[in-house]
Order: C-alpha cells, then sequence, then structure tokens
C-alpha cells in the first residue's frame, strides 16, 4: 500500500494529459480500421477466413519483433527523441493502406506498421511513468490504460458507423492518417525533466528487453490477449453470422467503452491505495463472465450485456497488470517492463486472431467463441491460485 501519497502533488499535469491524449489518437488512429478490415479484405480481395487470420496476424508478428528491442531504446536512449521518430513513422505507414491494390500489398503494409505501432507504445507508455508523481503512479497509469483501452473501444464503433454510412474504405483510411498526424503533433509538443541515460552493459542479458522475473505474469496475460484478439477482429462478423446483426456493433462498442470507463474511476482508489490484486482479480472475474455471456450467444441482450462485462473487467485488470510489471522491475527498467507487459499482451493477441480466423474457417465462430470463453476462465484461475503470490512474492517495495 502507498502510504507516501500526497494531495499536493498533481496527477492531472499538462505533460500527463498530452502523454494521454497522445496515446489516445495512436490507438484510435490503428483501432477505427480493426473490426473492418476481414470485411475489407474479403470484398476488395475475396479473401478466405485463415488467409484473412494470417494477413491481420502480420502487424503482431512485426510488433513481438520489434517491442523487446523498443524497451531497450527507451532505456538507453533519449525517450522523447525515441517517440517521436517512432511515432511519425507510425503516421506514415496509413499511406500505405491507401495505395495497397493488391493482396500481398495490402499484406506487407499491414505487417510492416507492427514495427512502429509497437515501438510508439512502449515509448508512449514509458514516457507517462515518466511524467506521473511517484506518489499516485498505481493511480496514473490506471488512468493511463483507460486512453488506449477507450481507443480500442470507441474507435471500432466510428469506424463500424462510417462504413455504414459512406461504404467507403478509403475514406477510413484517410481519418486514420489524420488521427495518426494529430496524435505525432502531441507527441512533439511533450516537455521531459533531464534523466540520466542506462548505459549499456559490456554483456548483454536477456533482462535488457524482456522482464524475465514477471514471466508467469507475462504468460497470464498473454491468455487474456489472446480472448480480446479473437474478439475485437472478429465480433462483426460473428454478429452478423450467429445473430443475424448487421447495425448493432457499433453499439457494442460503445458499451464495451462505457464499461471501461466506468471500471477506471470505480477501481481508481484501490489501485491508489495499493490493492492491485484485489482489483485485478476483480477484472477477470468480470470478463470471465462476460466471455462466457456472449460465447452462449442468447440474443442482442447477451450480446451487449457481454460488451459491457468485459469491459468493467479489462478496465480494472490491465491497469493492474501494467502495475505489477512496473513494481517487478527496477527503475532502470521501466521501459523493459512496458515492452514485457505488451510483449505478452500482443503474442496473445496474434495467438487469438490465427486462432479464430482457422477455427472459423474449418469449424465455425460460434466454436472459436467458446475456446475464447474456456481460456479467459482458465487464466482467470490461474492468476487467483498462482499469479497473484508469484507476484507478491517478488514486488520491489521502492517502486
Amino acid at each position: 500500500m502507498d502510504k507516501n501519497h500526497s494531495p499536493k502533488e498533481r496527477l492531472w499535469n499538462g505533460e500527463y494529459l498530452k502523454v494521454m491524449c497522445g496515446n489516445f489518437l495512436l490507438f484510435f488512429a490503428f483501432y477505427l480500421l480493426t473490426p473492418l478490415l476481414p470485411l475489407f479484405l474479403d470484398a476488395q480481395f475475396h479473401a478466405d477466413k485463415d488467409i484473412i487470420g494470417l494477413v491481420l496476424s502480420g502487424y503482431v508478428v512485426a510488433t513481438l519483433l520489434v517491442r523487446p528491442f523498443s524497451g531497450f531504446m527507451v532505456d538507453c536512449f533519449n525517450r522523447k527523441k525515441v517517440l517521436v521518430i517512432c511515432f511519425f513513422v507510425f503516421f506514415i505507414c496509413f499511406a500505405g493502406y491507401i495505395g495497397a491494390s493488391t493482396l500481398l500489398a495490402f499484406a506487407i503494409v499491414r505487417t510492416f506498421h507492427g514495427i512502429p505501432f509497437g515501438a510508439s507504445t512502449v515509448a508512449n507508455s514509458t514516457v507517462a511513468i515518466d511524467v506521473l508523481p511517484a506518489s499516485r503512479r498505481n493511480e496514473g497509469i490506471g488512468f493511463y490504460g483507460l486512453s488506449n483501452n477507450l481507443a480500442m473501444a470507441v474507435a471500432p464503433s466510428v469506424g463500424i458507423w462510417l462504413y455504414h454510412a459512406t461504404d467507403n474504405f478509403p475514406l477510413l483510411f484517410w481519418i486514420s492518417l489524420i488521427v495518426a498526424l494529430a496524435g505525432f503533433i502531441t507527441v512533439s509538443t511533450i516537455k521531459l525533466r533531464p534523466r540520466d541515460i542506462v548505459k549499456a552493459k559490456a554483456a548483454i542479458s536477456l533482462d535488457h528487453f524482456f522482464l524475465t522475473r514477471a514471466w508467469l505474469m507475462a504468460a497470464n496475460i498473454c491468455l487474456f490477449g489472446l480472448c480480446w484478439g479473437v474478439m475485437g477482429n472478429y465480433v462483426a462478423i460473428f454478429a452478423q453470422e450467429k445473430l443475424e446483426m448487421t447495425e448493432g456493433i457499433g453499439i457494442f462498442f460503445l458499451v464495451l467503452s462505457a464499461g471501461l470507463m466506468l471500471s477506471r474511476f470505480m477501481g481508481r482508489k484501490a489501485l491508489r491505495e495499493g490493492r492491485i490484486t484485489e482489483s485485478c482479480l476483480q477484472g477477470v472475474a468480470l470478463s470471465s463472465a462476460g466471455y462466457l455471456l456472449f460465447a452462449l450467444a442468447l440474443g442482442p441482450w447477451s450480446f451487449y450485456m457481454s460488451a459491457l462485462l468485459v469491459g468493467l473487467g479489462n478496465g480494472r485488470m490491465y491497469p493492474s497488470f501494467l502495475s505489477m510489471f512496473v513494481r517487478v522491475a527496477r527503475h532502470d527498467q521501466r521501459g523493459t517492463a512496458n515492452s514485457s507487459i505488451l510483449i505478452s499482451w500482443d503474442l496473445g493477441m496474434g495467438i487469438g486472431i490465427l486462432m479464430g480466423g482457422f477455427i472459423a474457417q474449418y469449424v465455425n465462430y460460434s466454436a472459436a467463441f467458446w475456446i475464447v470463453a474456456i481460456i479467459q476462465i482458465t487464466g482467470s484461475l490461474l492468476f487467483a491460485l498462482f499469479t497473484r503470490r508469484f507476484y507478491l512474492a517478488r514486488a520491489r517495495t521502492d517502486a
């Protein structure tokens, strides 16, 4: 528990707001397209479901490859420069979607886009920790996570609404490009306090690139990322095929975002007081109920209720896990801690996207979501029985 909390230290300082805004715009630009890309690949290139899964998972592979080095870079070089350069490349990549005229070209652009996306998210989240006062760090991390979770929920609903209103995929690509430009301009104005740069050691070790002390936590959140990857990418097609819903997908993501927002305000006291594992346990339990209800597909009411439960659950779970990673790491490993949780999450998402596509191709989407519900419940039991004690044994008291 944080006994040094001081109400005089401002959580919502100007630099923190810039970091949150930049993070929101980064994720909004990227996830505006996420639920629509399967529809785009089917309509534009007539791709099979398993091919769609391969194309969509390409960015995750690139992200996974770059994230370990991203953590090393933000720990060993000027974080502001690393963030600005990576964000600029991320912005430029959206132009590639507009120019991609073949399935192969689109797959290459999507895969390459994972590199600046992975690096930018690591750099931005590490900068967020730097601009937070130490006594408000757990609480601040919780609200910071809201910026990307909210974008991941709101952006798809906006994208789906725009698609139904215009039936124009190039317009969506242009909007993402403009939003990414706004994010780049925002992060370019961030001012950081001078800090000591970590000097590269003579012997390169694994903990430069991945927080090995948090291996069980990483495995645990990988399972939760898998579940999110399937839901985030295939919810639109599942709703059309299973529930015959074509108009309510945007509402699903709005309800999901409402759950994410509510959970941050409901859980802020627990994070501020250091009750991280308690908050996380509540979150994974809520998410488990949501995924199970989603798989049951009892009708529109269960469809939307599952979105609310998953939003409430993930809004408590993810920032709690991020706080745990940071508290397990040394002060000079903040970048590594951020890259490690993102690597774990993205690995799960990549597996989920691939798995969902192949199961849908050879069985159906309903089977894919039943497997997701079982995996989510398994991950929740893993946290309750093992991961919680694993973290408590390794948490640093001076974090």
